[in-house]
C-alpha cells in the first residue's frame, strides 16, 4: 500500500505501483586488441579500425565516468602489454586515452591469439563488472572457452570491429595484398570473378567461424564498422545490454 501513488491512482482510476531500481555503480573494463589487423580501414576518410576502436572507447568511457562508474583496460598488441586499474573521474579517461594513442602500431606480429586476452582479464578482474571486449576477433582459434569463462563471472559484451572491404572485394585490377601480422604479400587480379568468389567464399567462412565461437561461449556481439555511426553503434549496444538484462 505505502508504494500507491496516489496522485496517478486518481487520475487514472485504477492503481498504480511505484517501482523502484538499485541505482549502483559500475565497474567497466575494456578489453582491447590493438593487433595489426586493426590497422586495417578502406573506407572514403580513410578511417582504420584502430581509430573506430579510440573514438568508440573514448566515448563510453567518458560516459562512464560521467554517471561516477569507473572504468579500466587491459592492452594487447602481439601480447598483453600492460593493465590500466579501474578507477573513476575525467583524468582516469584522459590517462586511457593517452594510452590508446601510446599504443604502438606493429609492423608485424605473431598471428593474433585473444586467448592471453581473455585469461589475463579473467585473472586480474577480480569483482563482478561490465566487460567490453574490442576487437575484430581475427585469432587463432580456441578463445571461445577463455570466454565462456569469463562471462561466467561478468557482464560481457562483444564489440566486433570490421571493415566493409573485409567480406566483400571490389573489381579495382592487378592490386598486392599484404597480411598485416605476417608481412606476406601476394599479387592477385581482384578483376578474375573467380577469385573474387573465392574471396567471399573464404570471408564467409571466416564469419561462420567467429558466429558460431560467441554462440559457443554465449555471448551477443555488436559489429561497429569503419563506415558506421558511432552514436548508433553505442545505442545498438546499450539496447542489446538492456534486453540481455531483462531476459
Amino acid at each position: 500500500m505505502r508504494y500507491i501513488d496516489w496522485n496517478v491512482t486518481a487520475r487514472m482510476d485504477t492503481p498504480y505501483v511505484r517501482e523502484y531500481h538499485e541505482d549502483r555503480e559500475i565497474t567497466a573494463w575494456f578489453l582491447l586488441d590493438l593487433s595489426p589487423s586493426v590497422d586495417f580501414g578502406t573506407v572514403d576518410t580513410d578511417r582504420q579500425k584502430r581509430t573506430v576502436l579510440i573514438d568508440f572507447v573514448t566515448t563510453l568511457a567518458r560516459l562512464l565516468t560521467r554517471r561516477g562508474n569507473r572504468v579500466g583496460a587491459v592492452f594487447y598488441g602481439s601480447r598483453v602489454e600492460h593493465t590500466l586499474p579501474a578507477r573513476g573521474g575525467r583524468d582516469q579517461v584522459l590517462r586511457l586515452v593517452q594510452d590508446l594513442l601510446g599504443q604502438p602500431r606493429l609492423g608485424g606480429a605473431p598471428l593474433t591469439d585473444l586467448r592471453p586476452l581473455l585469461d589475463a582479464a579473467n585473472q586480474a578482474i577480480k569483482r563482478r563488472s561490465l566487460v567490453v571486449i574490442v576487437s575484430d576477433f581475427i585469432s587463432a582459434p580456441g578463445w571461445d572457452r577463455s570466454l565462456e569463462l569469463l562471462q561466467r563471472r561478468h557482464e560481457v559484451l562483444a564489440v566486433r570491429l570490421i571493415d566493409p572491404r573485409e567480406t566483400d572485394l571490389p573489381d579495382v585490377g592487378p592490386i598486392i595484398m599484404e597480411d598485416a601480422e605476417t608481412g606476406e604479400q601476394l599479387y592477385v587480379d581482384t578483376g578474375n570473378a573467380n577469385f573474387r568468389r573465392r574471396f567471399q567464399e573464404a570471408a564467409s567462412s571466416r564469419e561462420e567461424a567467429i558466429g558460431e565461437a560467441f554462440r559457443r561461449a554465449g555471448v551477443e556481439a555488436v559489429s561497429l564498422s569503419t563506415d558506421d555511426d558511432l552514436v548508433r553503434a553505442i545505442v545498438r549496444m546499450a539496447m542489446l545490454r538492456r534486453r540481455r538484462r531483462r531476459t
